[in-house]
C-alpha cells in the first residue's frame, strides 16, 4: 500500500510518499519538504497569509516532486492523504484542496489526518515503539504530554497554558536580536554561553498537574536584557544558555509528573515536534529515563519538524487499526485535539 501525503499547516509545504512496508527502512520512498523560513525571517515569526500564499506557489511542484523522487506512477499511489488540522487555515485548504482533487481525479481513497497524530505517531514510522508510550509533544506551535494507549486512543495529561515551547524560542529569539527560526539559533549562541549566570525561577512549581506556561520565563528574559546597559555577545550566549536551561530543566519536571498521572505507566517515553530536535532537551529527558529504567526514544532530527511522511504514516496506522476513509466533504480544522479524534 503506497500513501501520496500532503501536509501544509504552517510554513513548510511538504509532500512525501510512505509504503506500507515490514522494514522500517522501506517505508519512506519520498518526503519533499519546501521550507518558507526566509520569507518570514523578517518578521520573526510566521504570517499566516503570507504563509498560504506561499504554499499555493509551491503546492503543485512540491507534489509532482514527491510522486517522481518515489519512483511510483499516481496509478500506483493507493490512498491520499493530507493534514486536515490544527493549523493555519489558509495552509491548510491548500493542501486539502489539492489531496481531494487528486483522489477524485485518480478515483482514490482519502484521509483526513489530525497533524498532532502524525506527530504522535512519527516515532513508529522508524522504530519498533509498542504502545502504550508517554509522549512530549513540543513544537511551534503545540506543546503537550499525552499518554498514547494506541491508535486514535490518546489521553492528554498537560499541555501548555500559553506559548508553545518553539513559539516562546522564536520570541526570545527576536529579542536577543538572533535569526529566525528561535530554536536552532538560540541552541548554536548556548553553546558558548554560561548557563548559570542568569537566574529563574521554575515557574508552576505549587500548582498540581503537569501543564506548562512559559510566559513568566519569557518575561524574565526580557528583564534579563533590560537590565544589561548594552547587550554584548557574551551576553547573548550566557542569556541563551541560561534561558535554554531552565526551559528544558522546567520541562523535564513537567514531564516526571505527566509520568505519575499515566495509567498504564508506560515503559516507553517518546519526544517529538520541532523542539524535540533540541539537544539538551533529548540529554535531560533521556536522563530522566535512566534514572527511572525507561526506553527513550525520538524520531531522527528530519522527521521532528514538520513533514509530510508522518501524515501518511498515521493515514497507514490508521488503516491497519481498520479505521474508515473520509469522505471528500471533510472540513478543515484549525482547532483539533487530539482527543476528539474518531
Amino acid at each position: 500500500m503506497n500513501i501520496l501525503a500532503i501536509e501544509s499547516s504552517c510554513d513548510e509545504t511538504a509532500a512525501a510518499v510512505v509504503r506500507d512496508a515490514e522494514d522500517s527502512a522501506d517505508r519512506i520512498l519520498s518526503n519533499i519538504i519546501r521550507s518558507q523560513i526566509h520569507v518570514h525571517a523578517p518578521f520573526g515569526g510566521v504570517v499566516p497569509e503570507i504563509a498560504a500564499r506561499n504554499h499555493l506557489d509551491a503546492i503543485d511542484t512540491v507534489i509532482e516532486e514527491a510522486i517522481r523522487a518515489g519512483g511510483l506512477a499516481i496509478s500506483e499511489i493507493d490512498v491520499i492523504a493530507a493534514t486536515a488540522g490544527p493549523g493555519l487555515i489558509g495552509g491548510l485548504l491548500v493542501g486539502m484542496v489539492s489531496a481531494k482533487t487528486i483522489a477524485l481525479m485518480s478515483q482514490k481513497p482519502f484521509m483526513a489526518i489530525n497533524h498532532l497524530e502524525g506527530h504522535l505517531l512519527t516515532v513508529r514510522l522508524c522504530y519498533d515503539v509498542e504502545f502504550p508510550y508517554l509522549l512530549l509533544l513540543a513544537s511551534g506551535g503545540n506543546f503537550l504530554f499525552a499518554e498514547v494507549m494506541g491508535v486514535g486512543n490518546y489521553r492528554i495529561l498537560g499541555q501548555t497554558l500559553d506559548d508553545a515551547a518553539g513559539e516562546t524560542f522564536d520570541k526570545v529569539a527576536k529579542m536577543l536580536g538572533l535569526e529566525y527560526p528561535g530554536g536552532p539559533s538560540i541552541e548554536k549562541a548556548a553553546r558558548n554561553g554560561d548557563e548559570s549566570r542568569f537566574q529563574y525561577t521554575i515557574p508552576m512549581q505549587r500548582r498540581k498537574g503537569c501543564d506548562v506556561s512559559f510566559s513568566g520565563i519569557k518575561t524574565a528574559t526580557k528583564l534579563h536584557i533590560v537590565k544589561l546597559k548594552e547587550v554584548t555577545e557574551q551576553d547573548k550566549a550566557d542569556i541563551a544558555a541560561s534561558f535554554q536551561h531552565v526551559v528544558t530543566r522546567f520541562i523535564t519536571i513537567q514531564l516526571r509528573k505527566a509520568y505519575e498521572m499515566t495509567d498504564a505507566h508506560p515503559r516507553n517515553v517518546v519526544i517529538a515536534g520541532g523542539v524535540a530536535a533540541n539537544s539538551r532537551l533529548r540529554e535531560e529527558v533521556s536522563k530522566f529515563c535512566l534514572e527511572r529504567n525507561l526506553a527513550f526514544c525520538a524520531p531522527p532530527i528530519a522527521l521532528c519538524s514538520d513533514n509530510a511522511a508522518m501524515i501518511g504514516w498515521a493515514a497507514i496506522e490508521r488503516i491497519r487499526a481498520g479505521f474508515s476513509f473520509s469522505e471528500l466533504d471533510a472540513k478543515t480544522r484549525p482547532r483539533w485535539s487530539i482527543m476528539e479524534i474518531d
